[in-house]
């Protein structure tokens, strides 16, 4: 028997970064052009970096260089942009338009907010703390101290559900791509996909994984939390 759908009102909500809190694109790009030029590869288009964004930094990386590239040469271009992160501004991104605002409202109504993310831990770490700082109460991404893998494994959400001293029927999960819900679905969370990120909104439904909701603007998630 299907485990019974977990139903609003919420009071946990936990965040992707990268496409749904905060616009990083501009300086993905960057950042990647930058490592493959260090080892004379091509640039990538904004457009095929977009398509690379949501699997980790990895898998970004692996894409980014040309086929046949040697796993050694690769795995230089992984470790450069990793390093460079560590060093370069990141001045380009931004939260997208009403997301302080949601998170601050979700606060003021006694929400617990956190974030997890298919981005490197150490990255999540800079870039919250730069441009939401204080904003949530937890956040992680891939590895880090506890060594989360990769979403769709729900090892990392249903830990971060733990340390907000919630469980999954309570916690929605958002995000902007399908692995997104994919996660969602494995850790027993009320899905939300944003119309917004890096991701075109038909992919939920091509990939198999609609969420059991689609919004197009931050505001329209506070429907689903605890009146004010």
């Amino acid at each position: 028997m299907a485990a019974e759908k977990p139903t609003p009102p919420f009071d946990t909500f936990v965040f992707d970064v990268d496409g749904t809190l905060l616009d990083t694109l501009d300086d993905l790009v960057v950042l990647t052009n930058d490592a493959l030029a260090e080892f004379n590869l091509p640039p990538r288009t904004r457009e095929e970096i977009n398509s690379y964004v949501g699997n980790g930094v990895k898998a970004l990386m692996y894409q980014a260089v040309p086929e046949g590239t040697p796993q050694d040469v690769a795995d230089a271009c992984l470790a450069r942009w990793k390093e460079n992160y560590g060093t370069y501004p990141n001045d380009l991104t931004k939260p997208y338009p009403g997301i302080p605002a949601l998170l601050a409202e979700l606060r003021r109504r006694g929400c617990k907010l956190g974030v997890l993310s298919n981005k490197f831990d150490g990255g999540v770490q800079f870039i919250m703390n730069k441009c939401l700082p204080d904003a949530v109460d937890v956040q992680h991404g891939e590895g880090g101290p506890q060594n989360f893998p990769r979403k769709p494994d729900p090892v990392g959400l249903l830990t971060t559900i733990e340390e907000l001293g919630s469980t999954p029927a309570r916690t929605v999960y958002i995000g902007d791509s399908p692995g997104d819900i994919h996660v969602a679905r494995n850790a027993g969370c009320y899905a939300v996909g944003v119309g917004w990120g890096y991701h075109d909104p038909a992919d939920f439904a091509a990939e198999g994984w609609e969420p059991d909701l689609l919004v197009s603007d931050p505001e329209q998630i506070l429907a689903l939390a605890p009146e004010a």
